[in-house]
């Protein structure tokens, strides 16, 4: 009898509280599906991104991240309370809010989160979001027209010592409505997103990675202001007009010391099996070295090339190795963040522990390079293991005809040196 009556009070219990969850669940409101405008607040200055919701009461649901043409899709989870959480792929960070009280799901309240372990959030930045709002600066019955067009070729002075090198800045302007990337020898900023009005301009990105926001004034045809990146660094800039302006040359940055032809290394794969440029699986072929960190998004869109290309081509005698450096010296991290990198991009080469993110460690541990000078690097050595080019930074589609420009090159120096000869294949067999 006393069994029978526990019983009974357990099945009891156990259904109040499913009544209970089916009334709070009951009373969730989800976010609606649709177009969002977001905001950060970044060294006291609005950063806006915007982002479409789409699939929430279906299996898939996702997230899109929108800058000018680029798309970035991420998975969402729901959570309790009509929350949503979007890890943002294969960077270690995510995008969580909630619905505000109140609002009917068309107001979120959130955090972008920093999730490297050893920095505990120290990085986190709050934000909110508006449902159905498509600009992003400027609404259309506030746009109070440009006094300037700034479409065109742009170089991009650091005024602060410390900021870095000089940029060069592509610029596109289609009424009040501006768009472009500015480039440095390390990389891009990827798409660029903002609008002119009067004599001030705007522009943002937010991608996955630390957001970008560049803010100015024109005056006399030229320009100046501060650029944004996340939480980091401000650096502020002039600039001017210009269609000769270049860039330091990428191919000419890093270089091998003297007397050397080639680099080596020996570092962990994702099994913890050691890997050298000495291995039989090298020999006599064309190898890529893509030293990389799966933090930097110039990295990931330097894969984003390199991992189909490789797929594509790999039966003609070419190997790749990335070297990854990342945000915490630990090889269980390496395997966490790689294995995802891995599965995200379809990489079919090995991907090797090369230790924490730092350009001096990099340049020590891949013997023979005079200075590692950007994540990404790109090293191409021929069939007999000597290096023949070395290429800093990635500038991504978004560049134009620098990505063209860099895509023709490097495939007519697989083309030239898949096409020597194999100078160990008299010896294979003996």
């Amino acid at each position: 009898m006393r069994h029978a009556y526990r019983s009974i009070l357990r099945h009891g219990l156990a259904l109040l509280l499913a009544l209970c969850a089916a009334h709070a669940l009951a009373g969730t409101v989800a976010p609606a599906e649709g177009l969002w405008r977001g905001e950060f607040t970044v060294n006291g200055e609005a950063l806006p991104f915007n982002f479409e919701l789409a699939g929430l009461e279906g299996a898939q649901p996702r997230l899109v991240l929108l800058n000018g043409s680029r798309r970035d899709e991420f998975e969402v989870e729901k959570l309790a309370g009509g929350g949503i959480r979007a890890v943002m792929n294969t960077y270690d960070a995510a995008l969580e809010a909630t619905v505000e009280e109140g609002s009917g799901g068309k107001r979120l309240v959130g955090h972008y989160r920093d999730l490297v372990p050893k920095r505990n959030g120290a990085n986190d930045l709050p934000f909110t979001a508006e449902h159905g709002q498509a600009w992003r600066f400027v609404p259309p019955e506030r746009d109070a027209g440009s006094a300037a067009n700034l479409d065109g070729k742009w170089a991009i002075l650091n005024r602060d010592r410390s900021a870095g090198p000089n940029q060069v800045a592509l610029l596109r302007q289609e009424g009040t409505r501006l768009t472009g990337v500015f480039m440095t020898v390390v990389g891009d900023t990827r798409e660029l997103e903002g609008v002119v009005q009067g004599d001030r301009f705007w522009l943002s990105h937010f991608s996955g990675p630390s957001p970008v926001l560049v803010r100015g004034t024109i005056e006399d045809g030229q320009i100046q202001g501060a650029i944004s990146f996340g939480i980091y660094n401000v650096a502020r800039f002039e600039g001017h007009r210009s269609d000769e302006v270049e860039l330091p040359d990428p191919y000419r940055l890093t270089y091998l010391k003297d007397g050397r032809r080639s680099i080596d290394f020996s570092f962990p794969d994702l099994e913890g099996r050691p890997v050298s440029l000495r291995d039989d699986k090298y020999r006599g072929k064309v190898v890529i070295v893509e030293v990389i960190g799966t933090w930097c998004p110039n990295c990931t869109d330097q894969t984003r090339f390199l991992a189909p290309w490789f797929r594509e081509n790999r039966q003609r005698g070419v190997e790749a190795i990335a070297v990854a450096f990342e945000q915490e010296d630990s090889f269980e991290y390496f395997q966490q963040r790689l294995r995802k990198f891995r599965d995200f991009f379809d990489i079919r080469y090995d991907i090797v522990h090369g230790g924490v993110a730092d350009k001096k460690l990099a340049t020590e541990k891949l013997q023979g390079l005079n200075y590692m000078a950007a994540f990404p690097t790109t090293i191409v050595i021929d069939r007999r293991g000597e290096v023949r080019e070395i290429y800093t930074g990635f500038t991504g589609p978004v560049t134009g005809g620098y990505y063209e420009e860099y895509v023709a090159r490097f495939n007519a120096l697989m083309d030239e040196l898949l096409a020597e000869p194999d100078p160990y294949a008299a010896t294979a067999g003996q």
